[in-house]
């Protein structure tokens, strides 16, 4: 059996549980000293290093004049677009851009009656690097990748968005990528995957200057790098394995729920495909589709193992306990295959999204409905969010005080600074308020 239903009260079961609440893992010591070492040549030899990491890993030939995609390759990818992808292309961007728009956020100011003002300050960062992993050697191009990074970049403001995705073998990026970026404006690409190119993007190169954030999906030295250059860049979040957790009642449908967990499954043997339902016939009649449907992928091996390995199939005494389950796990898609969806998701607090109803399966999420399919995985939900404009932008807090309301005020601060023992802090406030 592909994957064996365990009741949540059993030991196993339990067992289980644990292990989920508890998954959150970096990167193994050795990536992550590979990963450090690819950092420091990087910043000590710049393009040099760069060029040679993608000679040995991704295209042979490549020289640091063809880091950059060429204008003639950008004209040559949309020449071969065919409408049909332009059509659904266009769909897209409409779609992810009118959800993105509403994440805009504006300054503000507030006066008291004594003339002081107070208030934040919103803009965008001069510079942001989206990485578009390569999709086996470049023959999936993940088109979603670059309009769920690039979009709300855009929306924020950002003025130079910079796109870096690995090469295939001949030195070429998949044209669809570069129609995908031009269609939002991204003109700046270059060819270069994995950690060497999240250091470039942070640290800068002769032919890549650094950028501000860095966003992006990518395997665990894309992760790992991330986390290194954190700090001197923003990033989106530390990303593990793609994970989705389907709560089901008797009323659920066991060919979709299976379809989903299917479809989580072929990402990675690392991805987690979970369900919680309140039917053990349920359980027992998707164990039976998951395997009908498992022979009819063209990834089954990678989705046999991740299901045989890390699937879960857990039965709960009741939709409350189940839901409760679901908060502790804090998954990064959250299916909610129940009869009313919407009467639960009152109760949902820790998700990265959330899908209401036997119609919609997280695949359309994915690609079309809207909402930013990068997200918080390993638990993180429960602290942190989507990517989004929010992602692209900073705040800077404003204070002006006039004459009056400084000497209003200039006790109380004097007092706070004395307390704390710094009086150079105290003396800024009292050698402006004492009688001339």
């Amino acid at each position: 059996m592909l994957i064996t239903p365990v009741a949540t009260t059993a030991a196993k079961g339990k067992k289980i549980l644990a292990t989920l609440r508890n998954r959150f893992q970096l990167a193994d010591p050795a990536c992550q000293e590979a990963v450090s070492g690819i950092i420091g040549e990087i910043r000590q030899r710049g393009d040099e290093a760069l060029v040679e990491y993608i000679r040995k890993f991704d295209a042979p030939k490549m020289s640091v004049k063809q880091l950059r995609v060429s204008d003639q390759e950008l004209h040559d990818a949309l020449e071969s677009a065919e409408d049909e992808f332009l059509d659904t292309l266009e769909l897209a961007i409409e779609r992810i851009y009118t959800f993105h728009e509403r994440e805009k956020e504006q300054s503000w100011m507030v006066t008291r009656e004594d003339g002081t003002i107070t208030g934040r300050l919103v803009q965008p960062v001069d510079s942001a690097g989206l990485y578009v992993p390569g999709g086996q050697g470049g023959k999936t191009p993940l088109v979603s990748s670059v309009l769920m990074n690039g979009i709300p970049a855009a929306i924020a403001g950002v003025e130079r968005r910079v796109m870096m995705t690995p090469p295939d073998k001949n030195g070429k990026v998949n044209p669809a990528l570069l129609v995908a970026a031009q269609e939002i404006g991204i003109t700046e690409i270059y060819k270069a995957g994995s950690a060497w190119a999240i250091a470039a993007l942070a640290y800068g190169t002769k032919t890549i200057p650094a950028v501000d954030v860095i966003v992006g999906p990518g395997n665990q030295y894309v992760t790992e790098a991330k986390r290194q250059v954190a700090g001197r860049v923003r990033i989106d979040m530390i990303a593990g394995p793609s994970e989705i957790l389907i709560i089901a009642d008797e009323t659920g449908e066991p060919s979709y729920i299976a379809a989903d967990m299917l479809a989580q499954a072929e990402h990675d043997p690392l991805a987690l495909a979970m369900c919680i339902t309140t039917s053990e016939k349920l359980a027992g009649q998707i164990v039976k589709q998951l395997e009908k449907q498992l022979a009819k992928l063209s990834r089954a091996e990678i989705a046999k193992k991740s299901l045989g390995e890390r699937g879960v199939i857990l039965v709960a005494k009741n939709l409350d306990e189940a839901i409760t389950l679901a908060n502790d796990i804090a998954a990064e898609h959250l299916e909610l295959m129940v009869a009313e969806p919407f009467h639960w998701l009152t109760r949902v607090r820790h998700a990265g999204a959330i899908f209401l109803g036997r119609h919609t399966p997280e695949s359309a999420g994915d690609y079309l409905a809207g909402p930013n399919h990068v997200l918080p995985t390993m638990g993180t939900a429960r602290f942190s969010s989507a990517l989004g404009v929010e992602t692209f932008i900073k705040k800077s807090s404003l204070i002006a005080y006039s004459e009056e309301a400084l000497k209003a005020d200039s006790a109380h601060i004097q007092l706070l600074a004395k307390l704390e023992g710094l009086t150079a802090h105290a003396n800024s406030v009292a050698i402006r308020t004492k009688k001339k």
